[in-house]
C-alpha cells in the first residue's frame, strides 16, 4: 500500500466531516431564522384578514392583541405599529392609517405605500378598509354603511404606485373594477347575515383634503356620477391591486356633503354619527369572519 494512502484517506475523512458540520450549521441557521421570523410575524404567517381604520375607527374593539409590529419598509414606516391578534377566534391585523396617539396624519400625507406593503409582508391576504365619507346621493344618509363598487380619483401629488421605473417592466394593472368583486360580495353577504343596514354599490369620489369640499365641487361630483366623497381610498386601493391584495372599502357616511344638508357641518355631530357606525362596522366584520 502506498505510504500516501493513509494521508489521503485522512484528508477525505476530514473533508466529509467538515461538509457534515457545514450542513448541520446551515440547518441550524435556517431553523433559527424561521423561529425569529415567526416571532417577528414576517411574511408567510397566514393572518389573512387585514383591517384598516380611519376617522372614527382608531382601534378595533374585540381584537385580542398578541403583538405589535413596528416595521420598516422600502417606502418608509407605516402610519403606526400594526396590531396582530385574534378577532372572533380568527387571526387578524389592524392598522390605523392616520397614526396612533399624538398628531394625526392628514389624508394627503399618509404613507399609503408603506401601509399596504407592511400588511402584505405580515401575511395579509385580503384587506377591508373603513372610510369616513360624505353623502352626495340623498339616498345614502348619515349613519349608513355603504360598500362602494366604483371610484373616481381626484387626488394629486400622492405616491400612488410602487412602480418607480427600476423593475424594467411597466405595472399596467387592470383597475376596471377598483374593488375586489369577491370580497365585496362577501361583505354584502355578511351584512345581510348580521342584519347590518347597508347600501351595496356606490361611486366614491376621492379628493385630496384635508379641507372639506365646496358646494360647487359637490355639484360637479354629482354631475359626474358620484354618490359619496372621501379622502383616503386612493391610492390605497390601487396599491393593494399592484400587490395582488384583494381590497374592499366600507364607507361610513358621516354627513351630507357640502351644500346638501340643512344643518352646518359640526364635528361633534360627525363624531357621534361615526360612533354609531363603528358599532355597525364591528358587527359587519364579525359576520364576515364567522360565516354561518
Amino acid at each position: 500500500m502506498s505510504p500516501l494512502r493513509p494521508i489521503a484517506l485522512a484528508i477525505v475523512a476530514v473533508a466529509v466531516a467538515a461538509a457534515a458540520l457545514a450542513l448541520v450549521a446551515a440547518f441550524a441557521l435556517a431553523l433559527a431564522f424561521a423561529l425569529v421570523a415567526a416571532a417577528a410575524g414576517v411574511r408567510g404567517v397566514a393572518l389573512s384578514l387585514a383591517l384598516i381604520g380611519g376617522t372614527g375607527l382608531a382601534s378595533l374593539p374585540g381584537l385580542e392583541l398578541r403583538r405589535e409590529h413596528a416595521l420598516d419598509t422600502p417606502y418608509g414606516s407605516p402610519s403606526t405599529a400594526i396590531r396582530e391578534g385574534r378577532l372572533h377566534g380568527q387571526s387578524a391585523l389592524f392598522l390605523h392609517r392616520h397614526g396612533g396617539s399624538g398628531r394625526p396624519i392628514p389624508p394627503h400625507l399618509v404613507n399609503y405605500r408603506a401601509n399596504i406593503w407592511a400588511l402584505r409582508e405580515l401575511g395579509a391576504t385580503r384587506v377591508v378598509a373603513a372610510n369616513a365619507v360624505g353623502a352626495i346621493n340623498l339616498h345614502m344618509q348619515p349613519g349608513r354603511l355603504v360598500i362602494p363598487h366604483q371610484l373616481i380619483d381626484y387626488t394629486w401629488g400622492r405616491e400612488h404606485s410602487f412602480d418607480d421605473g427600476s423593475s424594467g417592466a411597466l405595472w399596467h394593472i387592470d383597475f376596471t373594477e377598483p374593488f375586489d368583486a369577491r370580497l365585496r360580495r362577501q361583505l354584502g353577504e355578511a351584512a345581510r347575515r348580521g342584519d347590518v343596514a347597508h347600501t351595496d354599490g356606490a361611486v366614491l369620489a376621492v379628493v385630496q383634503g384635508p379641507r372639506l369640499e365646496t358646494a360647487a365641487e359637490i355639484r360637479r361630483f354629482a354631475n359626474e356620477g358620484c354618490d359619496l366623497v372621501g379622502m383616503t381610498t386612493m391610492p390605497e386601493a390601487a396599491l393593494a391591486r399592484e400587490l395582488k391584495l384583494p381590497y374592499a372599502s366600507v364607507c361610513m357616511v358621516a354627513n351630507s356633503a357640502a351644500g346638501l344638508g340643512d344643518q352646518p357641518l359640526n364635528l361633534d355631530t360627525l363624531r357621534e354619527t361615526l360612533g354609531r357606525e363603528t358599532q355597525r362596522f364591528e358587527r359587519l366584520v364579525a359576520a364576515l369572519i364567522q360565516p354561518r
